[in-house]
């Protein structure tokens, strides 16, 4: 090559790059430009390279310069390298290409060096701040590949890092969560603008158990164009959980005040899909523990629930299903057993009922957890849950939360059982006082009774009907105020007290001055605050007729179903009358009757008519066209009809008298 044609170096005294040029075989410096200068320091020219760079870092940089000139290739240098610390002027931190190229002296290398200082310094800082922090982070590129730049995917999963979201990544992914990450990842990676991503799902651990991991994916713009996403990615296991535990109590929380089964049926739900495929609570038929050796002990339905795309649950006749031996024995250790399905043939002996087989078999159920529900020590029943298709068995550390999260619903339990043993004692006490009524000659009487549907709803209705030695019919009934154990207790004690005064008076006292006694005996005895009644006095007559006197203590009136003509109810005259236990002082009116061959008196307490919906007028409304339609059915048939006037939130007592229509 010519000289013409050689490089001339005034071409690079004012570039902003550091410019050196070496000549000859031992790459003499022949030229360097002021931004070199600057950043390693003013150097001699005319020396040998390894000279003029005497630091001991400075041996590739001699190799390079060796290749480049014997090769006739260019190479560029990407590691960056740190010069002398002594020399304050120089860069800390810089990149280099070497280049062959023709010198007015002949062949020689041209050396471009690059300030790298502000970057590499910048790239320590996000190294150090992303290090500082517990998450894993990615780089994610738009085809899928991946690095990481703060390692912890083998440590999680045992498996090293791919470098790719592919299938083989998925496969550590939760079965349940796969479809919903890889569209969240689609979805974003095709939006425009670019979007951030945002995600929580599960992930396969070197133990087999799964945690829940939460990423947030955040684009890197060029040019306005997403091409990479850094991706941090954490352990939120310990964060789900309580949130988890937080769903349950609030769920919880919203029934407290209902049913064992509204309280079971909260947990179920939370329970379905988070840990289990389905979930079902089941109630022992004893109550006593431990459970009778040579009973037969079943265990009630309350609550459950299933993921969707499985099959429906069994109808279960009666909703019960015989408890196995299997199930007694995990009962009676009170340890949580799980049990590995088989994908074909027949399943654990003495296991489930076949019914329950059937389905999971159906269900393609992997797996069954049975779990004891225990409440304040004593066994109540059991849930069982299962895995079914691709979703995995639960390890140890997933049966623990299942059985944390069932626990938690203790407290509404306990109050709920509380409340049911409190309603079956006043219930046996109610039914202990609700005597069948006696046989009168001349004439029918039937009652019943209906406990409110709630499971906190203790009534304190009543009736009573006795004969009199001279054939005198007197009925009862009444109603005290309060749906608790005090209610009942009260109203056995006035129901009992009306009955001794009735009886002992006898036929000749009135029933006006039978409730003022009353009145008088519960107000010093401090029996109820608040209770109305009905006493009625039915006498025979000769000539088939009924005499019927009555006194009323703020109850709804009786009503009268006449043979002919239309239904009425009884009112007396004067001023409404007060209920009891408001003023014993008040004076009780007697009021009287004939009651024809054929005539039905029906006596009710309010829980019959009366609705949140509707006023006591319009519940009486229905209940004379209810009369009207079933008026000539026989007694038990009448009164079974007119209980479905009632929404069953108070409980319902009915008493019935029909003089013989043969007189």
């Amino acid at each position: 090559m010519s000289p013409a044609s050689s490089l001339d170096p005034k071409l690079f005294d004012e570039t902003a790059a550091a410019v050196a040029l070496f000549t000859g075989p031992e790459h003499r410096l022949v030229y360097q430009n002021a931004a070199c200068c600057r950043m390693l320091g003013a150097r001699p020219l005319g020396l040998p390279a390894r000279e003029a760079f005497p630091e001991p870092d400075a041996a590739e940089f001699m190799t390079v310069l060796d290749d480049v000139v014997a090769t006739g290739r260019p190479r560029q240098i990407l590691e960056s390298r740190e010069p002398d610390p002594g020399a304050v002027e120089q860069a800390r931190y810089f990149v280099y290409s070497c280049t062959p190229v023709t010198l007015p002296g002949g062949p020689g290398a041209m050396v471009v060096a690059m300030d790298t200082t502000a970057e590499t310094m910048a790239l320590q800082r996000y190294e150090a701040l992303v290090s500082a922090v517990s998450q894993m982070v990615w780089v994610v590129r738009a085809d899928g590949s991946a690095e990481e730049v703060v390692p912890g995917w083998q440590e999680l999963t045992g498996s090293p890092w791919r470098g790719w979201i592919d299938d083989d990544w998925y496969a550590y992914i939760h079965p349940r969560d796969r479809e919903g990450l890889g569209r969240a990842w689609r979805t974003t990676a095709a939006q425009e603008p670019p979007a951030v991503m945002e995600a929580t799902f599960r992930v396969r651990t070197t133990d087999g158990s799964y945690r829940h991991m939460s990423t947030r994916c955040v684009p890197i713009l060029h040019h306005g164009r997403a091409k990479e996403w850094v991706a941090a990615t954490d352990d939120v296991e310990e964060t789900w959980r309580a949130t988890l535990r937080e769903h349950v109590l609030a769920r919880v929380a919203e029934v407290a005040a209902g049913s064992l089964e509204e309280v079971f049926a909260a947990v179920v739900r939370t329970v379905v899909p988070e840990l289990a495929d389905s979930c079902v609570a089941l109630l022992l038929s004893h109550e006593e523990w431990p459970l009778p050796k040579n009973a037969t002990v079943t265990a009630r339905r309350v609550a459950s629930a299933i993921r969707p795309g499985l099959p429906a649950a069994p109808a279960l006749r009666g909703q019960s299903v015989p408890v196995t031996s299997t199930v007694r024995e995990m009962l009676e250790s009170r340890v949580p057993r799980t049990f590995h399905l088989p994908p074909a043939g027949r399943f654990p002996a003495d296991l489930v009922p076949a019914v329950t087989e059937r389905w999971l078999i159906a269900a393609g159920a992997t797996s069954l957890t049975l779990v004891p529900l225990v409440v304040d020590g004593t066994v109540l029943g059991y849930a069982a849950t299962s895995t079914n298709g691709d979703t995995p068995v639960p390890g140890p550390e997933d049966v623990e939360l299942l059985r944390k999260v069932l626990h938690l619903a203790q407290r509404p339990i306990h109050r709920v059982l509380d409340l049911q043993r409190a309603r079956r004692i006043a219930l046996r006490l109610q039914r202990a006082h609700l005597t069948e009524p006696p046989t009168v000659p001349g004439a029918s009487v039937a009652a019943c009774y209906e406990p409110a549907s709630s499971a906190d709803e203790i009534g304190g209705d009543w009736y009573d009907a006795i004969v009199h030695s001279d054939g005198t019919l007197a009925l009862d009934i009444g109603d005290v105020a309060g749906h608790d154990l005090t209610a009942a207790t009260a109203m056995g004690q006035l129901r009992s007290m009306c009955r001794g005064l009735a009886w002992n008076m006898g036929p000749e006292c009135t029933p006006g001055t039978v409730l003022a006694m009353l009145d008088d005996a519960a107000d010093g005895l401090a029996i109820a605050s608040f209770a109305t009644a009905v006493h009625t006095h039915l006498r025979r007559c000769p000539d088939g007729t009924w005499r019927m006197a009555w006194s009323n203590a703020g109850h709804p009136p009786p009503l009268l179903v006449p043979a002919r003509g239309m239904p009425h109810f009884l009112v007396g005259t004067g001023e409404d009358p007060p209920p009891l236990c408001v003023d014993p002082r008040t004076r009780r009116t007697t009021h009287t009757r004939t009651l024809a061959p054929g005539d039905t008196l029906l006596y009710y307490t309010d829980g019959l008519i009366e609705t949140p919906d509707s006023s006591l007028d319009e519940g009486q409304q229905r209940l004379l066209r209810a009369v009207s339609h079933h008026r000539g059915e026989p007694l038990p048939e009448l009164l079974r009809n007119l209980q479905s006037l009632s929404d069953a939130r108070d409980d319902t007592a009915l008493m019935a008298f029909r003089a013989d229509p043969g007189g």
